[in-house]
């Protein structure tokens, strides 16, 4: 490996890892003191909501974070966000456990299963508490919304697009997920799959690898796509810590004249390997409006207001509400040209 290139590696696994360790305490916005604290605030005179990621320590989650306590300051309530420190739905299960315990007002979880988190939800709405979804959905009869970032229709297909204009619409691809039992993912993969057999039938889907959200995990499988599939011509990551471990491997292999790669992640993951021209285009939306939307249509709920289609949320704009389920805007494709204009 290339010694610039093994510094990259070092340094993106330690920001996870420093990540990890910063979100293994429970992070809250107190309204009464205006302060972040690691502690269980005064619920006497605000509601307390809870926000559960699918994992801790991300960048992706810590911007949707840095948005649900923003929320919290704005509009006067206790948020507490804390999430597993692996993305499985037994440790999230444990965390709604103790969020009940704490008899929280609201709990938003972005579940990394849609059924096996229903019995421990189904505790809190038994309790009066209010359950709902963001980022990524149960099964409906376990919550009452689900907070959506974007279409998972317009998103799936328009990533399969960037990436067969990037390979002349012909050759062999592989898709690396975050686990196969995420809702959000699965159903963005569905409609890459539904546009791949539409348009572009010189193309193959030859794999894909689940990464549990891990940037190592991730690297790790890259590189073995890249070793055992001498005819690759594309790897979509999607998942926020894919695209970044696939340039990062495609590049340790000395194979980026040969490699494309799209996906979803964060502008600043990807912004090095963009501006050095290593990678041309990366989608995402905002996650740290999409923590702050999930506070702020948490607390109209209980306030006994239900979000409605094209209603206006301060800080976030107008947003689309299509059954129960709440969708924030569209995706955001960051190339050389924009990138710089984002910081998450």
């Amino acid at each position: 490996m290339k010694l610039r290139n093994r510094i990259f590696v070092c340094a993106f696994l330690l920001l996870s890892l420093i990540g990890c360790s910063r979100s293994e305490y429970e992070v809250i916005y107190n309204a009464e003191t205006g302060e972040a604290e690691s502690r269980q605030p005064d619920q006497a005179n605000s509601y307390t909501i809870a926000v559960i990621p699918k994992v801790s320590g991300i960048p992706y989650f810590n911007a949707a974070e840095e948005g649900a306590l923003e929320a919290g300051s704005d509009l006067g309530v206790n948020v507490l966000y804390k999430g597993p420190l692996i993305a499985d739905w037994r440790h999230q299960s444990e965390i709604i456990e103790s969020f009940i315990e704490k008899d929280v007002d609201a709990i938003a979880v972005s579940a990394n299963d849609p059924d096996k988190l229903g019995s421990v939800l189904t505790e809190a709405m038994n309790q009066g508490i209010k359950v709902m979804t963001w980022d990524s959905d149960t099964s409906p009869v376990y919550r009452s919304l689900y907070i959506n970032m974007v279409d998972p229709e317009v998103l799936g297909r328009h990533v399969m697009d960037t990436l067969a204009s990037r390979l002349e619409e012909k050759g062999e691809f592989a898709i690396l997920t975050d686990s196969k039992q995420a809702a959000n993912t699965n159903e963005w993969i569905h409609w890459m799959k539904v546009q791949h057999a539409e348009y572009y039938p010189a193309m193959e889907l030859v794999d894909i690898r689940e990464t549990d959200d891990s940037p190592t995990k991730a690297y790790d499988a890259a590189t073995e796509l890249l070793n055992e599939r001498e005819d690759l011509d594309g790897i979509i990551g999607a998942s926020s810590v894919g695209p970044p471990a696939a340039v990062q491997a495609v590049l340790d292999a000395d194979k980026q004249d040969d490699i494309e790669v799209v996906g979803l992640s964060t502008p600043n993951l990807m912004r090095a390997f963009i501006q050095d021209g290593q990678t041309e285009i990366v989608t995402l939306w905002s996650p740290k409006r999409l923590g702050y939307l999930t506070v702020s249509i948490a607390k109209s709920v209980l306030e006994g207001n239900q979000p409605a289609d094209n209603q206006y949320f301060p800080n976030i704009g107008v947003i689309r509400v299509e059954g129960d389920t709440v969708i924030m805007g569209r995706p955001i494709d960051f190339t050389r040209e924009n990138i710089d204009e984002y910081d998450f």
